[in-house]
């Protein structure tokens, strides 16, 4: 009941913050200064878990939101939550699908894991004089949807078919992040960077060994930041 309660809280703070992204596109002027940037971050993240047969990463694309929070001369603090957001396993193996519980079916096709989560990075962030940025510091995850995916196209007919595992997951997933970056422009431009996270936690409750890695390619966009540079 507990963990049911707490999935549900997630959900709606998932719902809370996109409508907080709605509103910062108009009023984003008002949450940037001298000592903060907030803005959206989106890019591609290539993750795997560990302990299982599959060998290549699932390729999948994200979106939320950052705070860039300045402490000490060139030194931030960088926080947020990705609101749209999963990692996983590509291409399962007979003995991945026994494990998780997935139905094999007779038509040839694709076995993914996904699994549904806010991610959130609290990382400290040096800033050089170049404008290239390093970053380090913990991550958690919160899981709230899981699922073993089939997708196949044979006879020109396509078939997605969710087979949820919800019941095998640890809600919570932490470990630690590392990353680097460059700001295109001075102050507060348009940012890219790439962050490597290692899980520390095992993502399934009856199999040790099994952690979250994943590369994540990023682009942050500041909202308003334009305006203040303007005046």
């Amino acid at each position: 009941m507990k963990k049911s309660l707490l999935v549900i809280s997630l959900i709606i703070l998932g719902f809370t913050a996109q409508s907080q992204i709605l509103i910062s596109l108009l009023l984003g002027d008002k949450l940037n200064s001298e000592g903060l940037e907030f803005g959206l971050e989106g890019g591609l993240n290539l993750t795997n878990i560990s302990g299982f047969d599959n060998t290549k990463s699932l390729g999948n694309f994200n979106l939320g939101f950052y705070f860039d929070i300045k402490m000490k001369d060139q030194w931030y603090f960088y926080t947020g939550v990705q609101v749209k957001s999963n990692f996983g396993m590509k291409n399962l193996s007979e003995n991945d699908l026994d494990f998780l519980e997935a139905d094999m079916y007779e038509v040839q096709g694709n076995y993914n894991q996904k699994l549904n989560t806010f991610m959130l990075p609290f990382l400290v962030n040096y800033k050089f004089k170049n404008r290239i940025y390093i970053e380090a510091g913990p991550q958690m995850g919160l899981v709230y949807n899981s699922w073993v995916e089939f997708t196949s196209n044979e006879d020109n007919k396509d078939v997605k078919i969710k087979d949820y595992n919800d019941n095998l997951i640890n809600w919570f997933n932490a470990g630690l992040a590392g990353g680097v970056g460059y700001k295109l422009k001075k102050d507060k431009g348009v940012t890219v960077g790439i962050r490597y996270y290692q899980g520390l936690t095992n993502v399934f409750k009856y199999r040790s060994g099994t952690q979250h890695n994943s590369l994540h390619f990023k682009v942050n966009i500041p909202i308003g930041a334009g305006k203040d540079e303007q005046k």
